[in-house]
């Protein structure tokens, strides 16, 4: 049988409005003529941020991307790279996360990947829409205070710079 249904005030329905309420939206989320596209940058920054929010990151990225994103941070007039150490795949419905990271010494690391891949999911599907598939989590190095180089083994400050 090929005939249309009805609304409540007798008015055909189109296949848009069959469309739109069959497939999980409501009428104000339907594509109404357009398509939206975001980009895998967007994605990654929205990444970024989420995991710099988590108490017990140090930084993001490896080695290498931490030590270039330092010489970035150095020059006049550049910004930080908020996606540094976040790679992305983005779909058209969903999106997947790597993130690289190094976390404070003493921090419970299977705790604090839990706490990122939580924001980082809230985060992502709260501004786009996407689903999350994944978050992956790699702790590359941990943080011990020593590292810094403007304080002494000692826990003091350096008596020269």
């Amino acid at each position: 049988m090929t005939s249309a249904t009805s609304r409540q005030d007798d008015e055909p329905t189109t296949a848009r409005d069959e469309l739109s309420h069959t497939d999980g939206r409501g009428p104000d989320q339907s594509d109404a003529g357009g398509k939206t596209s975001i980009a895998d940058v967007v994605v990654a920054k929205i990444a970024g941020i989420a995991t710099r929010e988590i108490d017990g990151v140090y930084d993001l990225g490896g080695g290498a991307a931490r030590a270039v994103g330092k010489l970035r941070e150095s020059l006049p007039g550049t910004a930080a790279d908020v996606t540094q150490g976040v790679s992305v795949e983005v779909g058209e419905k969903q999106a997947a996360v790597d993130v690289g990271l190094v976390a404070y010494y003493g921090v419970a690391i299977h705790q604090l990947a839990e706490s990122i891949r939580t924001n980082v999911i809230e985060a992502i599907e709260k501004m786009t829409g996407l689903e999350v598939t994944e978050v992956n989590v790699t702790v590359h190095d941990v943080h011990l205070d020593t590292d810094d180089p403007t304080t002494a083994l000692d826990g003091q400050t350096p008596r020269v710079q």
